[in-house]
């Protein structure tokens, strides 16, 4: 976490993301409150923004308006190091912490998926983008 909406008083929020070759960023999902600023610093980073996969290079940048389906990671080539900014902010540390303990396993999906609402952040199912993942680790 770079900024969280509390030291903007709501008006973004910052994170920085390295993401080694290949690896997957977040899994599809929308915000219903915020827009979503992707800037790529290094590398290359693949998108999933509604229906259309792209490839993002370094010095490029990519805005997903609110509701619109989209997921992130670096392309099979290429690691990434990215800028993301949502606007307005939302409170991201606890979600970090609950992403966090998930891995860890003293937290559990049903909590995860409890806390959508809280974090603005709803995950859903998008099978072609999972498949364009899966392809490129054949």
């Amino acid at each position: 976490m770079l900024t969280d909406s509390e030291a903007s008083d709501g008006t973004v929020s910052t994170v920085e993301v390295t993401l080694d070759q290949g690896a997957d960023g977040a899994a599809p999902h929308y915000h219903t409150r915020s827009d979503e600023l992707f800037y790529v610093a290094d590398g290359e980073l693949q998108v999933m923004a509604g229906d259309r996969i792209l490839t993002v290079g370094a010095g490029g940048s990519l805005v997903v308006p609110r509701r619109m389906p989209h997921a992130f990671g670096a392309t099979p080539d290429s690691g990434a190091r990215i800028l993301i900014a949502l606007m307005p902010g939302v409170q991201r540390f606890e979600y970090f912490r609950l992403l966090d303990r998930l891995a860890k396993g003293t937290a559990d999906h049903t909590e995860f998926l409890a806390a959508q609402a809280e974090f603005d952040n709803y995950f859903i199912d998008a099978p072609t983008w999972t498949a364009e993942r899966n392809a490129q680790r054949r």
